[in-house]
């Protein structure tokens, strides 16, 4: 089975750190972006962005910058769909799908997600960790397991149920996921996936990326 195609979701609005570019803020001096890319490139077979805006602010990662299909702002899933539609012209069934805030996720996740979708007519995988205690979320799995919907594995030939689910105005992720008997891949380490959301987020980052050296 050849490698799917990656797409890094960056298409937030990053209200709690003031606005702006999460990925472009620096770790290790680098930017969490670069970090990312680092991480995904050996998973997959080609990487774009899904950010809106304007593109040139990427222009130095030299990577496809794809906008929203879907105006307002729908949220995540505009920026799977947007992926799905680049992958579909890329002659690719599959994508697998990170977020741009995330610098530590796991270095075989896409082998686990195709793993869980073994025997799936169309592979659709959420990444997923154990809830921890005094853990607070609000993407609970039937399982008791956290879902980690912006980290998923995704078929290309359901891009034009999704577009016509957001037209309709569906916004979260695991509804639709849930709809198409989605699986999960279980990770054990639930800090693997911790984002930057806040400046207080970002100080954390910078500590865990000197704690880990080179992050590798």
């Amino acid at each position: 089975m050849s490698a799917p195609l990656g797409v890094i979701l960056a298409g937030g609005r990053a209200t709690r750190m003031g606005g702006g570019d999460k990925g472009l803020l620096t770790l290790n001096n680098a930017t969490i972006l670069t970090h990312v890319i680092e991480r995904l490139a050996p998973q997959v077979a080609g990487i774009a962005l899904s950010a809106n805006g304007d593109p040139k602010r990427f222009a130095a990662f030299g990577l496809p910058v794809l906008p929203d299909p879907v105006a307002g702002y729908p949220g995540p899933l505009a920026g799977v769909l947007a992926g799905l539609d680049w992958a579909a012209g890329e002659g690719a069934d599959r994508i697998i799908t990170v977020a741009a805030d995330t610098p530590f996720f796991p270095s075989e996740l896409a082998r686990r997600l195709m793993g869980a979708a073994e025997g799936m007519a169309h592979p659709l995988v959420l990444a997923a960790t154990p809830h921890e205690a005094g853990e607070r979320t609000r993407s609970m799995s039937r399982s008791g397991r956290v879902r980690h919907p912006t980290f998923g594995l995704w078929p290309v030939a359901l891009r034009d149920d999704l577009r016509a689910a957001l037209q309709e105005g569906l916004r979260k992720v695991v509804i639709w996921t849930e709809k198409h008997d989605g699986r999960e891949a279980v990770f054990a380490d639930a800090h693997a996936f911790f984002n930057v959301n806040t400046p207080e987020d970002l100080i954390e980052a910078r500590r865990r990326a000197g704690t880990c050296g080179s992050m590798g």
